[in-house]
């Protein structure tokens, strides 16, 4: 169906003017007033697609830039103790991470072993185009909420940003003794809006979340883009076909 949307009057033209112009009989010097006509709705591929050339037809493809098994992102820890993250236990990444969140949630619950606790999960994409996922808990969830407050004022996420999360070293004193550890701190800066596209609409696609850390029990108290698939949903392993258009929701991005 055409939609046809109509020209607002030029500066200087009042309203009842200009209406008053539209519905006159067209003269010579009475210009018609300019009809704009769609000729449907406007679909755009996801920002997350990007080209690539298939070996085996010689055709360029399309296929999503980041890689993500359903349920099962990377693994990257905060050691709070070392002050270092590192990537499944073993693979150092030094004393700071920065990435564009695509999902993130802040949550109660008692998972990994470690008792009922408050947690943050952040999920972003590396810069291999892994989904990982990294938790937070204790004081760090705390310096969360002072980045996410004046975000929240200004009408942004973090899904909207950059952030840079940094291992801030602290001591306490026990018994007589100093102990050492280290919390997580967090600034943000603009993100390229390209960037954040390509995060958002991968996210609204796919089911993004770690199937370790989710019991069904978990008291939310903040969550964007989190997604658990249905009991029916099967998330074995396919590879995903090449498309032109927006792939199914809640599949392999490989």
């Amino acid at each position: 169906m055409s939609t046809k949307v109509k020209a607002q009057p030029k500066e200087g033209v009042s309203q009842r003017s200009a209406t008053t112009e539209a519905a006159a009989p067209l003269t010579a010097a009475t210009p018609a007033v300019p009809i704009f006509t769609l000729s449907g709705p406007v679909t755009a591929a996801p920002a997350y697609l990007t080209e690539r050339l298939d070996e085996a037809t010689g055709e360029l493809i399309q296929v999503p830039r980041f890689r993500y098994l359903p349920g099962h992102p990377r693994q990257v820890r905060f050691d709070a103790k070392a002050g270092q993250f590192n990537l499944g236990g073993v693979t150092s990444l030094g004393t700071s991470l920065s990435f564009i969140p695509l999902v993130w949630r802040v949550f109660q619950d008692d998972i990994l072993n470690m008792g009922r606790k408050l947690w943050a999960e952040l999920f972003y994409a590396d810069d291999k185009g892994a989904i990982c996922a990294v938790l937070f808990h204790g004081y760090s969830v705390e310096n969360l909420y002072r980045l996410l407050e004046p975000l929240f004022y200004d009408d942004l996420t973090l899904a909207d940003v950059f952030i840079t999360v940094t291992a801030a070293k602290k001591e306490t004193t026990k018994d007589g003794k100093k102990a050492t550890y280290y919390i997580a701190e967090f600034t943000h800066q603009a993100a390229d809006p390209a960037e954040v596209a390509a995060r958002q609409d991968f996210a609204r696609d796919f089911a993004i979340y770690r199937a370790e850390t989710y019991t069904g029990a978990a008291d939310t108290r903040l969550q964007h883009a989190y997604t658990v698939p249905s009991e029916d949903y099967d998330d074995t392993p396919t590879r995903p076909a090449a498309v032109a258009a927006a792939p199914s929701p809640l599949r392999l991005a490989a």
